[in-house]
Formats: C-alpha cells, structure tokens, sequence
C-alpha cells in the first residue's frame, strides 16, 4: 500500500532537551497507524512538528512527504489546508462559545449582507453531531459540557474540515463506553473512506481492536514498526517501557481495615437559578474505610464529579459528610484540605495546576504555609520537598525549576499527585488519575495509591477504565443519572455487571474497550 504520508529523519531540540531524533513514519489512505510509547517518548512533539505548531530542526535528511510532493509546513492553518487535522489530548474548546460556534470557529459562513450565517453553521453541525450519535444542543455553551461531550465536539470539529490524514490524541480518555464504541465505529468508516489515521493511545487495547500498524517510540526515537497482527501485549510493552510485562504492577492485596473515615449520607448539590445543565445528585450515601480503595464507575454524566466536588466543598450542599465520626461544615475547598481531605481533579489543565508556573511552585502551592515563617517561603526546604517528590513519581524534567506547561501530560499529571502527597491527606481523591498516561507511569500511579492505602490513607478512585476499577479497587460503587445503581465488592465484580448497571438494564451496550 503506498504511502500518503512521509515523515523522514525527524529530529527537534528544545533547550536542554532532545525531544526527537531522526523519527519515521509512513500513513496510507484508508489505515490505521498506531502510535505509542511512554510519556515524553515524544508522540506529542512528532505530532506537532506533523501539525505545523513546531518546525523541526534543520537537516538536509528531513523531509515531510503528502501525497507524493514535499511539504515544508509552516503554521497549523497551513496544515489544514494540506488535508492534516488534530484533536489534541487537552481540549481546545473556547467555553463561552456555543456547540456550534466552536465547531466552525474562526471559519464562519457568511451570508449575502456579511454577517456570521447561524442557520448554515447550526444546520452543518447537526448534521455531524448527528453522524456521532451525539445528543448535544447547539446552544449549549461548551463550558457547561461533561469532558467527554467536549471531546465530541472536537471530534466533529475536525471532521468538518476535509482531512486526508487525522490525528487523534488519547481520543478516547474522556468518552464513555457508548462514546467510545461510537467512535470506534466511526473510525472504521473514515478508514472506509480512504483517511489516514494516526491514532495515540495508552489504552493496549484499542490498538488491537482498530489500528493495522503500530508504531513504537522511547526517549525519542523509534524502536520499531510492525502490523498488530504481528504483536501482542507483551512485546509492546517491552518496546515501549524496555520491561518485561511480568514488572508491571497489578494490585492483589487489600489493607482495608474496620475502622470508617469519611461518611456521606444523603448528600446532594444544591442548584443556584443561574446554573444550567449537570447531574442533580440523588442523596448519595455511602462509607469508606480506613486504607480502603473504593472505586467509582459510571457512565460520563453520571455524577461521579459532582459527587467529588461535594466531598471537596467545591459547591454548596444538603445533607451530611462526617470525617471520623466529626460532621463536617465546607464552604471551600479550603474547609477540605484543612479537615484532610485531598482532590487530584480530572482536569488538570484548568483545575489541577498552574500551568504558567514551576514545577516546584505547583508541589509546594498547597502547602505554602508549612514551609513558611514570617509569610517569608523557606525556597531551601521548598526545593527539597519537590526533588523528593520529583524521584519517587520519576516525573521527567530537564528541572524542578521548568514551566509545568511544557511537560508531557502524564508529568503534569504527577504534580498533580505530588502537590497532594505533600499534604499527607487523610483521604485522598483521585479523579481520572491515569488518563493520558502510558502504561509505564499508570503502573507507578496503582503501586503509589496502593501503598498509601498499606499506611491507612483512605482513596476514592474514579476512573472511566472497567480495567483500573477492577484490578485497583476494594469495593466499586456504579452511578446512574446522580444516583447510586449498584455496589460489589472486588469478588463480586466483573466488567459486564459494571456496564450493565451503568446502563440500567441488564443489556450490555457495544463492546467496552
């Protein structure tokens, strides 16, 4: 099959860092190239010099071949108009813009008079929101979506432009299991149509189920290409992390112990007149023990957030949350971190971090007050604290002193984690903790949670992947529509009771990937 795309001897330096080094790959019409490896392997940069966000470095060996021609590409609109699309991992949505509005921004049809022409604009978007099977209002502004409708929307933005080749970045780390299996559906009528696809993915499986090739990077440089049905899980795994899968962690033990640290009886959000759309929660009751790891599952929309946000005083609130026994009174997040209770968040990129600011600044930014007297920040003790917390979660940084922003997003995820650590929380909650990490750094995150929970640390796990909740947790709690569905412990559990109780019948929709 020929080549539609050509990227030859592809290598970017960043100051103090060589984030690609003589890269290749090749995309043909109608296939499916896989592309994965580590955080920081370098997908992202290779994808952005593809994008036309970075240049690559000078070489006379580079060469970046569409459709027979060479192509220096300059900008990301230069791109597009090439035929090459990209849905970026972090969501580019502008949030106070409607569904509609995103999708045809800064591409506005016009009509006779000049002015923006909203009928063809929310016409068209219909029409792909429809090919998705996506029940969305037009009207909605995008920053009232769930992140997995957000990701549709992107989705549909890029397809509304005429690509020959589409990225598609960790698509899938914010859909839910009907999402996801649209998607995959979708997919297979792009490849139908002769699109290209690069596809970047943690998640093993969806690379077997829909990619005809894999592509495999570390530190930089490619270690290898070779069909899907050539490989299995074990070799890419050692491609990709240079270890055996045998190394990776699987948690088998439970340290849950007797004694109950948080409880929430009936607890509920309570909704102000200017707030639109969300899951109203449905007095969601329930314990959590002492070095217990109790899982939440749920379709995208089910309230799983929202109930986070409730335990962290993010939102006002009917009923009551007693922490050992003591009933708690938040108003704040604040009011939370002070009672012990911690929140890795599922957006990192809005909420988690200060993306402008230091790696250092964001560990310590929680905990200033401990490290400081007189209002004055001990920067000796502050550096220490982050060194440590930078070696035990092997965050990849040139230094603690680097802008969060230009680390990968699994690194951003491990500050995020470390912030928290540092706090040394009671209870800890981690919203979507692996998404968009490979398998590698998904591992360090199970065995780090899995040995606070060995020190009593009570986790709450929330995560869109049945195969995290599954092997991570002690007991799993399945939301529906803001209220509890279902409850099992880890004996009790399987992948299709989870899915069918998420889904109210005993019907199970598609096939979970």
């Amino acid at each position: 099959m020929e080549p539609y795309l050509k990227m030859v001897n592809v290598s970017k330096t960043f100051p103090g860092v060589r984030a690609l080094r003589d890269v290749s790959l090749e995309v043909a019409r109608g296939e499916v190239l896989a592309l994965i490896g580590e955080n920081g392997a370098g997908k992202s940069t290779l994808m952005k010099v593809l994008t036309g966000v970075y240049r690559p470095d000078n070489s006379p060996d580079t060469k970046i071949i569409i459709d027979g021609f060479e192509i220096s590409i300059e900008s990301p609109t230069h791109a597009r108009s090439r035929g090459i699309s990209i849905i970026y991992q972090e969501l580019a949505t502008v949030s106070n813009l409607t569904v509609a509005e995103n999708i045809f921004l800064a591409r506005e049809p016009l009509t006779k008079l000049g002015l923006i022409d909203h009928k063809t604009i929310n016409r068209c978007s219909r029409e792909l929101l429809d090919s998705l099977n996506m029940d969305i209002n037009l009207k909605s502004l995008v920053g009232e979506l769930s992140l997995g409708q957000q990701m549709m929307v992107e989705i549909a933005k890029a397809i509304s432009y005429d690509a020959k080749i589409l990225v598609m970045d960790e698509p899938t780390a914010s859909l839910s299991y009907k999402e996801t299996v649209t998607l995959m559906n979708l997919i297979r009528d792009m490849k139908a149509k002769g699109i290209g696809i690069i596809y970047i993915s943690h998640r093993l499986e969806e690379i077997f189920e829909i990619a005809d090739r894999v592509t495999i990077l570390r530190d930089g440089v490619s270690v290898g290409t070779l069909p899907v049905a050539e490989a299995t899980k074990e070799i890419l795994v050692r491609k990709m992390v240079d270890r055996d899968l045998l190394d990776i962690f699987v948690k088998n033990e439970s340290f849950t112990q007797s004694e109950v640290i948080l409880k929430a009886e009936n607890i509920r959000n309570i909704k102000r007149k200017n707030e639109l759309g969300g899951v109203q929660l449905q007095n969601i009751s329930f314990e959590l023990r002492r070095g217990e790891i109790l899982g939440f599952s749920g379709l995208v929309g089910s309230g799983r957030t929202e109930t986070m946000e409730l335990l962290f005083g993010m939102h006002p609130y009917k009923g009551d949350i007693y922490l050992s026994g003591k009933k708690l009174h938040m108003k704040s997040p604040r009011d939370a971190i002070d009672a012990g209770i911690g929140f890795a968040t599922e957006d990192r990129k809005q909420l988690g971090l200060v993306l402008d600011m230091t790696v250092r600044e964001n560990i310590s930014l929680p905990s200033l007050e401990s490290i400081s007297n007189m209002q004055l920040v001990n920067k000796t003790k502050e550096r220490e604290i982050c060194k440590r917390h930078v070696d035990t979660l092997s965050i990849k940084t040139p230094s603690t002193e680097q802008a969060t922003i230009n680390l990968s997003g699994g690194n951003q995820q491990k500050v995020v984690l470390a912030k928290w650590l540092q706090l040394a929380p009671r209870v800890l909650i981690v919203d979507e903790p692996t998404r968009g990490i490979d398998i590698g750094a998904k591992a360090e995150v199970h065995s780090l949670l899995t040995e606070l929970a060995s020190k009593g640390v009570a986790i709450i796990l929330v995560s869109s992947e049945l195969s995290e909740i599954l092997a991570m947790s002690d007991r799993i709690i399945v939301l529906r529509e803001g209220a509890i569905a279902g409850e099992f412990t880890q004996q009790e559990a399987t992948q299709d009771k989870i899915i069918a109780c998420a889904f109210g019948s005993g019907e199970i929709i598609g096939k979970a990937v």
